[in-house]
């Protein structure tokens, strides 16, 4: 990929008609990139429309990715839900890979009352089986899971850098707003280039030139997230990050989760292109 695209995580706010389609010809009005595919409850999408939506992004050139449901807990204590949680996922990939989407974004578990090395085991296993699952049946997407903004989530930057380098077919999801609210720091130029060089010395270059981040505005507590804020609503340094990330070379997507969408993403576009006019 030559640049770092920019685009809203769903359909954006503004877009006349409802569904997939028309959000991506919306995101190609707006002047933005990428679009992720929210199956926010459930995964619905037939393969009829998979083939429509697909059509759609790569005529007006949209890179998509989904987000899984967010019903996912690999840690949960009932078998049923583990289960429920594994299909989500697989038809999460089946269906985004049918879009042509390649990246397949979620939320991997809860800790509840478990030692987190012991949740990172079996969260480990888990998408070491659905990896293996996915190639095995030609379906050739990246598992992504994602760093997480409530402490009671499993999800810190070390442990989502820790999972992609040990289990094939995975990559981070890097949602810095998340990282900010999880540690109440990591919100300034220097931290923001420690989290990818982090990322860079574990994973390699490839996987600097190759991200899927999640940008917003976040209220956060003690316990971390709140919810997620416009930008100019945060303390979250945008400006900052965007200079971290073009001075260290990202590229990738970048999908913007601030509640009025492509307002932001275009805010954030904007700010990184002037950046890289300027050097």
């Amino acid at each position: 990929m030559s640049d770092l695209l920019f685009g809203t995580a769903g359909v954006p706010k503004s877009t006349p008609k409802s569904g997939s389609k028309a959000g991506i010809k919306r995101i190609r009005e707006l002047g933005l990139d990428c679009m992720e595919l929210a199956f926010v409850r459930r995964v619905s999408m037939g393969e009829k429309t998979a083939s429509n939506v697909k059509e759609a992004a790569e005529g007006l050139r949209v890179r998509l990715s989904v987000h899984a449901p967010y019903y996912i807990n690999l840690n949960a204590t009932e078998v049923e839900k583990v289960k429920s949680s594994r299909l989500r996922i697989l038809k999460a990939s089946y269906v985004g890979w049918l879009c042509g989407a390649k990246d397949i974004v979620f939320h991997p578990a809860f800790y509840h009352d478990d030692p987190p090395d012991s949740v990172y085991e079996r969260v480990k296993e888990h998408l070491s089986e659905l990896s293996a699952l996915l190639r095995e049946e030609g379906i050739s997407v990246v598992l992504r899971p994602e760093t997480t903004g409530k402490l009671s989530q499993f999800g810190s930057l070390d442990e989502i850098i820790e999972l992609s380098s040990e289990v094939e077919g995975v990559a981070p999801c890097v949602d810095f707003a998340h990282i900010h609210a999880r540690t109440g720091r990591n919100n300034s130029y220097e931290e923001f280039v420690e989290i990818l060089r982090a990322i860079e010395g574990k994973l390699g270059r490839n996987a600097i030139e190759e991200m899927h981040i999640h940008v917003s505005g976040i209220d956060y507590g003690k316990k971390g997230e709140k919810e997620h804020l416009n930008l100019e609503d945060s303390d979250f340094r945008y400006l900052e990050l965007l200079q971290a990330l073009h001075s260290f070379g990202v590229k990738g997507v970048l999908l913007c989760e601030s509640p009025n969408l492509e307002e932001d993403a275009l805010v954030l576009q904007e700010a990184y292109r002037l950046m890289q006019e300027r050097t």
